[in-house]
């Protein structure tokens, strides 16, 4: 295998294996609607082999920040139909990653009453609101009735997400947000059928999955897990637990015939993740993630050496908009700008210049 090389993942049939990560850029405004900025900023990436999008939320419930987009308004819609027209005008495919935030919000930033998780367990630290930073809510713990809700507006959100024109949908399930929340014995502490074992905390995230895959087609549809990331104090400290739990999540998704697992961890290569990778026995994408970024060379040694179908790439995929062909001829990289990662705006978001500039 090449990274440069094709390769189908379910549906989606990409020309190389270069995948850009979803990566919160916060450029939505107010009413979480992807404007002409966010459309040119992807199509300027459309030559990776699979765009990820940010991750946009399904409900207003599920809004985890400040500028972050939706998916579930008419106007919202039709900004990401713009998206996904603007892709694929340069040649490309982009997938939209659905996000609910669970408790990684405030009701300042979702406009609702409250907010949600598995259980009544506050993130330990404060969140960053149009009006400043205030400390992160104790959650409503859903209820079994209100699970079917939260799963039938994820199924809603990936349909309006196809009807859109995107390629397929990504399920978020790590990096703490509310199906990580779900796998957790620290933020998951219920005693139903969603709670206690590690099968009882993957079951919400089966399910909901399961119910996407049905509704637009395995085919488009991936997920995303990030096995003892331990952020946003959704703690996965012991291993055995952590691999009985993630074991329980792949055994669920594996007959679905899922176009992909993606998965983000600081070793890929690591015997966690390639146990996972051949229980799902499909298309597998990894990503080393936050501790560092990725390069050239771990993402073609990756795929060499058979330990991924396909690699995520975060920073470098921000700062080069033309990274494969960057990478493909050895020419050197732009730097990424974090100062601008997250600040509204063109600077460090389309204004990173190409090689043939």
């Amino acid at each position: 295998m090449d990274l440069f090389s094709p390769v189908s993942l379910g549906d989606l049939h990409l020309p190389n294996r270069v995948v850009m990560a979803p990566l919160t850029r916060t450029r939505s405004g107010e009413a979480g609607i992807p404007g002409p900025l966010v459309a040119e900023h992807y199509a300027q990436r459309a030559s990776v082999g699979l765009i990820i999008s940010e991750g946009t939320y399904p409900s207003h419930e599920s809004r985890a920040y400040p500028g972050q987009p939706g998916i579930v308004t008419e106007e919202q819609i039709a900004g990401w139909r713009a998206v996904a027209d603007a892709v694929h005008a340069e040649g490309g495919r982009i997938v939209m990653q659905l996000m609910h935030s669970g408790r990684v919000s405030h009701p300042l930033i979702t406009g609702t009453d409250r907010i949600v998780a598995p259980s009544a367990v506050a993130i330990d630290g404060e969140t960053r609101t149009t009006t400043g930073k205030v400390a992160y809510p104790v959650p409503h713990a859903l209820t079994t009735d209100e699970l079917a809700t939260v799963r039938d507006e994820f199924v809603t959100a990936a349909k309006n997400a196809i009807a859109a024109g995107l390629d397929g949908v990504e399920v978020h399930g790590a990096n703490g947000y509310l199906l990580h929340q779900f796998l957790s014995p620290v933020s998951n502490v219920r005693d139903d059928q969603y709670g206690g074992s590690p099968e009882a905390r993957a079951r919400f995230v089966v399910e909901v999955t399961t119910a996407i895959a049905e509704a637009v087609g395995a085919g488009r549809v991936g997920i995303r897990l990030s096995p003892m990331h331990n952020i946003q104090d959704v703690f996965e400290t012991d291993l055995a637990d952590a691999t009985a739990t993630y074991q329980a999540v792949v055994d669920g998704l594996a007959p679905l015939g899922l176009a992909y697992v993606s998965v983000l961890h600081s070793d890929p290569t690591s015997p966690l993740v390639q146990d996972l990778r051949r229980r799902f026995g499909g298309p597998f994408i990894v990503n080393s993630g936050f501790a560092s970024v990725t390069t050239r060379d771990e993402a073609i040694t990756l795929v060499e050496d058979a330990h991924a179908d396909a690699v995520a790439v975060g920073r470098l995929a921000i700062a080069n908009p033309d990274l494969v062909e960057r990478w493909k001829g050895e020419h050197p990289e732009n730097e990424p700008n974090p100062a601008t990662f997250y600040s509204p705006g063109a600077e460090g978001y389309t204004d990173y210049p190409r090689l043939s500039a």
